[in-house]
């Protein structure tokens, strides 16, 4: 039985809809962009609410919080403008697009590791697996691409998505700004395959991380990918909303024997 078959039928659902409606678009891009900076950067620490992450995307600096907090928000939103450019080009996942991201994620922030691979070597906080020594690092990007193009895309895009933020985070090539260039392309993955960008919430973080780390110690991918599926599915939620479908959608899945 294939796992994904939910998740596919949804896709189904929402391609009838397709082209939506300029207005409809709009309103769920900037919604999108909001949440997923916010959650994106909360998990990392920042500590801007949703609110305030709203305002700081509008160009306003809130008393209290770092200058660093605000660049997070404003790069992880270019960073968002980037991966939709590459979408829309159907760029493959490939260092250069790697680098140019991580560049947007910590621009301002840490000029010069900006798009530059680790020259040290890390830990990841409270993790069991250890990422490689730096100077494996080049290598294994470059093996990690050419899988990217490869072999992931015999993958169903959900574990594609899935199993590349997983195993770019276990090289964990960057002095900083890992997992949020890791969630971006994810969603980089998720959205060329015509499934909607998802947001792993930082309500998720500890299930987050043990999954991401029994992967990472075990090569037991299956937490991990049932955490993503499932966020994936949430992320269609908001779209039946803004189309006012979700009866219709409930029955569409009843009777394709899903229920609601």
């Amino acid at each position: 039985m294939n796992p994904f078959a939910k998740l596919d039928a949804l896709k189904a659902k929402l391609d009838e809809y397709r082209p939506l409606d300029k207005a409809v678009t709009a309103n769920l891009h900037e919604e999108l962009v909001l949440q997923w900076t916010y959650h994106s950067n909360a998990i990392e620490g920042n500590t801007l609410t949703l609110k305030e992450t709203k305002v700081a995307l509008e160009g306003i600096t809130i008393g209290g919080k770092t200058l660093r907090e605000h660049f997070e928000a404003i790069n992880h939103r270019d960073a968002i403008l980037m991966v939709e450019e590459l979408v829309e080009k159907q760029q493959p996942l490939d260092e250069w697009a790697i680098k140019n991201l991580h560049q947007l994620v910590l621009k301002n922030i840490d000029t010069e590791n900006a798009g530059r691979y680790r020259d040290v070597n890390v830990l990841i906080s409270g993790a069991e697996h250890r990422p490689p020594n730096a100077l494996q690092v080049p290598e294994q990007m470059a093996a990690f691409s050419a899988w990217c193009s490869n072999h992931a895309l015999q993958l169903h895009p959900v574990e594609r998505a899935a199993r590349i933020h997983g195993e770019f985070v276990k090289i964990h090539p960057f002095v900083d700004g890992n997992g949020r260039t890791s969630r971006l392309l994810m969603n980089l993955e998720l959205m060329k395959a015509g499934f909607p960008a998802t947001v792993i919430e930082v309500a998720q973080r500890l299930d987050y991380y043990q999954a991401l780390d029994k992967a990472h110690c075990s090569g037991d991918y299956s937490d991990f990918i049932n955490l993503v599926a499932r966020a994936v599915e949430k992320s269609f939620a908001t779209y039946w909303w803004a189309l006012g479908i979700e009866a219709d959608v409930a029955k569409y899945l009843e009777e394709l024997g899903y229920g609601a």
